[in-house]
């Protein structure tokens, strides 16, 4: 038997109190921050007679920290499509030059700023919601039942479906609750110009991954054409050699090393062709992302459920980001059959406006570490290298999920 949706007074009860919680925590975090105020003020006067200096940049960073994890629980609070604030390291070195960063950083300051307002703002809203609470139960607990009685007693006489009445005071708590993250969120954003520090050093830090990355990359196929196909050609030549040799005085023996060489001629050829799949794989070209990715699925022995609706509709994308999100494909499908124990997998590819997704995963024991060599590590760096993003969620236990957003402009 299923059980009818809660009413809309029963949701707003609910909403009220996620709100009131997200408040109520606000005061703790008011009463921390005073402390903090309170705190950093002591340090500046201790630096005053130079002998708090020390305490300066650890001041800084612990202050940092407190804001990232509030930026967090505002984030969480407001939902998708808002990313907590995150703050570059103020860098090691000499005590004066650690001490003059803190000082001249304009983050520190707007931080140090959010500490009192902090204070102010959210025990406020703090003691308005608790104030609420009991105008709530006075307000939509008893007048809104005898409000509810009369518009059934209406609806009854007159036919016609009772209205909807969600609570008159509950609708305040969200909105107080958003107000708050809303505020804390605008606060502790960093100025420009630290986003555009942070994004230079992602950039940065993403193109020497890249660059390591192409130059492993061109190792791998050098040695790969050294021992593999060169070996081949030389062994053909040398073969081919002998025939000459022989053609004239041991017909026999001269076609005996040309069917040699023509097996070789065969087996070089193939390792070519390994070579030229790994650079850029055949498949991809003729039959776009979707049938590479379908061709990579039917090698697997794990089942694999391929969802690709995102990239069957005809449009190819740029070759790099159709490279990118096969050999990411490839990787995490030879990661499943070798080490995830997993019996099932499956790949998504979908396209929200401006983005190529690519999501992994299987029911495998999971534990999948980066450090351990599991090609992680290479994925992170191929999609770093466009720009893109990688999650990877693999707690212990299972299950393994990977997702890749790749910027592709449409």
């Amino acid at each position: 038997m299923s059980s009818s949706p809660p009413g809309p007074l029963t949701v707003a009860v609910r909403r009220s109190w996620d709100a009131s919680r997200y408040l109520l925590l606000g005061i703790g975090v008011a009463m921390l921050t005073y402390v903090g105020a309170f705190l950093l003020v002591a340090a500046l006067l201790f630096a005053v007679a130079i002998i708090g200096l020390p305490a300066l940049p650890e001041a800084a960073t612990l202050l940092r920290r407190a804001a990232s994890a509030e930026s967090r629980r505002a984030a969480a609070r407001l939902g998708p499509g808002h990313r907590p604030a995150s703050y570059p390291p103020l860098g090691g070195g000499e005590l004066p030059e650690r001490v003059r960063r803190t000082l001249t950083d304009r983050t520190t300051w707007r931080l140090a700023l959010w500490l009192p307002l902090q204070t102010l703002f959210g025990m406020g809203l703090g003691y308005l919601t608790m104030v609420l609470w009991p105008v709530a139960l006075l307000v939509d607990g008893i007048a809104l039942s005898v409000v509810g009685l009369v518009d059934r007693r209406r609806a009854d006489e007159y036919g016609i479906e009772p209205p909807d009445r969600p609570g008159w005071a509950l609708r305040w708590h969200p909105v107080l609750a958003d107000l708050s993250a809303g505020w804390t969120m605008a606060l502790l954003a960093p100025p420009p110009a630290a986003e555009l520090t942070e994004r230079i050093a992602h950039l940065t830090e993403s193109r020497a991954g890249a660059v390591a990355a192409h130059g492993a990359e061109l190792r791998r196929i050098e040695r790969d054409l050294h021992d593999g196909a060169q070996a081949r050609i030389v062994a053909l030549s040398m073969r081919i050699g002998l025939a000459k040799q022989l053609l004239d005085r041991d017909p026999a023996a001269a076609r005996a090393r040309l069917d040699e060489a023509q097996d070789g001629a065969d087996a070089a050829l193939a390792e070519l062709r390994h070579v030229v799949r790994g650079i850029h794989p055949p498949v991809l070209t003729d039959r776009g992302l979707a049938g590479a990715v379908r061709a990579l699925a039917a090698d697997v022995a794990v089942p694999v459920t391929a969802d690709l609706d995102g990239v069957e509709d005809g449009r190819r994308l740029p070759a790099a980001i159709e490279a990118a999100a096969y050999f990411v494909v490839a990787e995490a499908l030879t990661n499943i059959s070798k080490h995830s124990g997993a019996t099932a997998a499956r790949v998504r590819i979908d396209r929200p406006p401006g983005l190529l997704r690519v999501t992994i995963g299987d029911d495998g024991h999971g534990g999948a570490d980066e450090r351990a060599g599991s090609g992680l590590v290479g994925i992170r760096r191929r999609v770093a290298a466009l720009d893109g993003a990688t999650r990877v969620s693999s707690p212990a236990g299972g299950p393994t999920d990977i997702e890749v957003e790749l910027p592709c402009g449409s």
